[in-house]
Parts: C-alpha cells; structure tokens; sequence
C-alpha cells in the first residue's frame, strides 16, 4: 500500500460565529480524478481555498506527500505541487495568453526563455498554441477556462484543483473539457474537481466525495453515489 498524495483529516474552517467546513476527511490518490460535489453553499469553494493555501484552516490537517500543508501560502502550496483554477474565471486580461501561461511557469523556470517554452508546450496541450499571441481579454469563456488550466499546468503540477471548469460551457466544449482532464491524468497527475455538470464528472471520476452544509456526507464510487438516499435529500430534498 502507497501512501495518499493527499489526505484531509477533519478538516474545519469557520469566518467567526459561520462554519464554513466542519471535520471533512478524506484522501487523493497519485494520479485519480476525484469529483467534489454539493448544493450550492456546500463549502467546495472554501474547501479548495484551505488546500491551495489561501486559507488557513480552523481545525484539522492537510498533508501533501506526508508533509503538512497548513501554513503554506498559495505560493507555497504550488511550489510542493497544487495548482488550481477559479469558479470565476480570473486571466490577466491584458496580457497575452502566452504570457499569462508563463506566470505559471516562472514559478521553477531559471530564464525567460525557459518559462516561455514552458508556457508554449502547456499551450499547445490545452489547444491554445494557435491562440498564444492573443489577448486573454478578448477570448471566449472557453478558452479562458482552458488558458487557466495551461497556467495551472505550467507550474508543473503533482494535484490539479478544478474549480468549476465546465461552467458557461455548451455541451461541445463540456465534452472537450472532459477530454483535457483525461489527458492531463494520462501524465500522471491527480484532479480534484468541483462540478455541477453531473454528466460530464460522474463517468470521469474514480470517486465522489459529497459536501452538504459543510460536511462530508458521502465518499464513494460514481455508481454508489448516484443512489446514496443522503446525496439525493441533499439534491433534491427529503
């Protein structure tokens, strides 16, 4: 038995008198998809922010690689391995996507030309080689979404955070976000994703974890989850 890429041990993360998160648990496998799923206000979010290090949990610990995670600041999280992506979508609009990507790779890159040909191969994964020069601004929602994943992915990542990266997407574009998070597992790298597009994450993940209301309600197999009587109250009421 190897040891978990990740593991989250009761997790709890509370902004004064409101519980946020309240004694999560559970673990990530090198190179799983791992959906995270739950109505809205489950605490997903808050979870990703506590992983990624731009919290600081309230309660419990989170360890990547055996090593504790809890005051990394996101920087520091991504230099151990964890790059993640935005439910609102967050490019620097202004710049090119070519430059966008290497802000991500001038995390370990020594020279400029090494974080631009960093930036160019994430690019080119994602299917934006031919979109390199543009301006990140004027690029659609998905190729937006996609420009967020190749900067995640040029820092060079161990455990990929996916916050939402189907939403404002036709099913066109869904089926080819499903196929990139594919492809990036293929290189050995672990996904955690938030989704609400049900279809598109159950076929694709080796588990589910369920948030409700803070809490951790479910963790399990796509098939097992999509009967759980406490996963379907929390969809679709008592």
């Amino acid at each position: 038995m190897t040891a978990p890429l990740l593991e989250v041990r009761g997790l709890g993360k509370r902004f004064g008198g409101l519980s946020a998160n309240e004694d999560i648990s559970f673990a990530v496998d090198g190179g799983e998809i791992v959906g995270l799923i739950g109505p809205n206000g489950a605490g997903k979010t808050t979870l990703f922010n506590c992983l990624a290090g731009f919290h600081a949990p309230s309660a419990g610990s989170i360890e990547f690689e055996g090593e504790t995670l809890v005051q990394l600041t996101p920087e520091g999280a991504a230099r151990r391995g964890i790059a993640r992506t935005f439910q609102i979508v967050r490019t620097f609009a202004s710049m090119t996507a070519c430059d966008n990507a290497m802000v991500g790779a001038m995390l370990h890159a020594k020279v400029v030309a090494q974080a631009r040909a960093r930036a160019l191969d994430a690019l080119a994964f994602v299917g934006l080689e031919r979109r390199a020069a543009a301006i990140a601004g004027t690029m659609t929602v998905a190729e937006q979404r996609r420009l967020e994943i190749a900067r995640a992915l040029a820092t060079g990542p161990k455990l990929l955070l996916l916050d939402e990266v189907m939403a404002g997407l036709n099913p066109a574009e869904v089926r080819e976000a499903v196929d990139l998070v594919l492809r990036i597992r293929s290189r050995g790298i672990a996904c955690v994703i938030v989704e609400h597009v049900m279809e598109a994450i159950m076929p694709i993940a080796d588990r589910i974890v369920v948030l409700d209301a803070g809490r951790k309600i479910a963790d399990g197999p796509p098939d097992a989850i999509a009967r759980d009587p406490a996963v379907l109250a929390a969809y679709l009421g008592a």
